[in-house]
C-alpha cells in the first residue's frame, strides 16, 4: 500500500474512534450568552445557577435596561446576545414592537400571576414579567438630619429649594428605572404639568447616574442623599443596615413589571429556551432572597421576604405599559426630556 495511502486511512480511522469517545461536550459545549438588567448580585446568581443546573456555559453581561435595549438593537443585523433578563418591562415592550425578540410561549405560564401573563399578551408573547416592584424614593436620615432638611414624604417636596443638590436619579436614555420615572409623573400629573415637575427636580439633581439603582446605593454611601429608584432597591440598602428610609410619595406611583425575552436570531436559541423556563420556576425566584432583591416575583409559588414592599397597601396609577412602553411613545418622552428639561442650567 502506499505510504502516504496508508498514513491517511490510519489518521481517518483515528479520528473516527475521537469522534466516538470524546463527549461531545468537549468538542462543542454548550453556551448561552446572557443580557442581564438586574442587580449585579442577582445577575451571577442566575448564571451561576444556570450553569450548575444544565452544564452550559453562561457568558454574562451585565448593563442597564435602556443599555442593553441599545445593544441589542446595534446588534440586530448579528445577534451576539440568546437572552434578556431583567430590567423594567417598558423596552422590553419596544424590543417586541420593533422586532427585536421572539415570540415564546413557556409551559410555566400557567404558574404565573395575572400581570406577568398580560405583560407577555403586551408584547405579542416576546416578553413576559419575571417580577413586579413599585417607583419610590429613599433617603439618608443620617445625611438629612445632618443637612437640617425635613423628611420629604411626596414627589412634589423633592422639588423644594431646600433640596437643592441632594436628589439624585438616573439618566431615563439609560435606565428603565428613571424611564418608569418620567412616564409615572406624566401619567400622575398629566403631561404638561409633568414636565414643570421634571424641570423643578433637575434643579436640585445633583447627577443623573446610568444605572437606576446607583441614586439609593449614594445614598447608603452617605454622598448623596435622597435617591429616586424602585422602593425594592431603597429596601435592599436598609436590610443590609444603612440609615436608609424608605417612601412611598403621598400623591402615589407607578410601578415596573420586569421582562425576560429571547433575542430575535439568538445563535442558541434552544438553550435560550431552557433559560427562560428555569427563570420563571417557582425555586429560581425564590432564590431572590439570597440577594436581598426584594420585587414580586412571578410565579405565584415563589417565595418573598416580609421586608417586600406590599404592593396592594400602595396607592398605585393604573400604568399603561401598552403605551408606554411602545417605540414611538418612548422615543417621544425622552426626545422631549432631552430637549426641555436636561438641558436647563441646574
Amino acid at each position: 500500500m502506499n505510504f502516504k495511502l496508508a498514513s491517511a486511512l490510519s489518521i481517518a480511522a483515528l479520528s473516527g474512534v475521537l469522534a466516538a469517545t470524546v463527549p461531545a461536550s468537549a468538542v462543542a459545549a454548550e453556551k448561552l450568552t446572557y443580557y442581564c438588567s438586574a442587580q449585579e448580585d442577582w445577575c451571577q446568581l442566575m448564571a451561576k445557577g444556570f450553569e450548575e443546573t444544565t452544564g452550559i456555559k453562561v457568558n454574562m453581561t451585565r448593563k442597564s435596561s435602556g443599555e442593553t435595549f441599545a445593544q441589542i438593537k446595534a446588534e440586530s443585523e448579528n445577534p451576539k446576545g440568546d437572552i434578556w433578563w431583567g430590567g423594567t418591562g417598558d423596552p422590553h415592550l419596544q424590543a417586541a414592537e420593533e422586532g427585536l425578540t421572539e415570540a415564546y410561549e413557556s409551559g410555566m405560564r400557567g404558574e404565573l400571576h395575572d400581570w406577568a401573563i398580560s405583560q407577555a399578551e403586551s408584547g405579542g408573547n416576546a416578553t413576559i414579567g419575571i417580577y413586579s416592584g413599585a417607583l419610590g424614593y429613599g433617603y439618608n436620615e443620617e445625611v438629612l438630619k445632618a443637612n437640617n432638611l425635613p423628611a420629604p414624604e411626596c414627589w412634589k417636596d423633592l422639588t423644594k429649594p431646600e433640596y437643592k443638590g441632594h436628589v439624585q436619579m438616573a439618566n431615563p436614555n439609560s435606565s428603565g428605572t428613571a424611564y418608569t420615572t418620567l412616564a409615572t409623573i406624566v401619567q400622575l400629573f398629566g403631561e404638561d404639568e409633568g414636565f414643570e415637575f421634571m424641570k423643578a427636580l433637575h434643579k436640585n439633581i445633583n447627577q443623573y447616574t446610568k444605572s437606576g439603582s446607583a441614586p439609593i446605593k449614594a445614598a447608603a454611601r452617605g454622598e448623596n442623599t435622597i435617591g429616586i429608584v424602585f422602593m425594592h432597591d431603597a429596601v435592599k440598602q436598609a436590610a443590609s443596615g444603612f440609615p436608609i428610609k424608605v417612601v412611598a410619595p403621598c400623591e402615589g406611583t407607578g410601578y415596573e413589571i420586569g421582562g425576560m425575552s429571547i433575542i430575535k436570531g439568538a445563535r442558541n436559541a434552544e438553550n435560550a429556551q431552557k433559560f427562560y423556563d428555569w427563570a420563571l420556576s417557582a425555586d429560581v425566584q425564590s432564590r431572590s432572597l439570597e440577594v436581598k432583591a426584594f420585587q414580586v416575583m412571578s410565579n405565584k409559588a415563589a417565595q418573598s421576604s416580609p421586608l417586600a414592599p406590599d404592593l396592594s397597601k400602595l396607592t398605585l396609577i393604573d400604568y399603561d405599559f401598552k403605551k408606554y412602553g411602545s417605540s414611538a411613545e418612548r422615543k417621544r418622552l425622552l426626545k422631549k426630556w432631552d430637549d426641555e428639561v436636561s438641558t436647563l442650567p441646574q
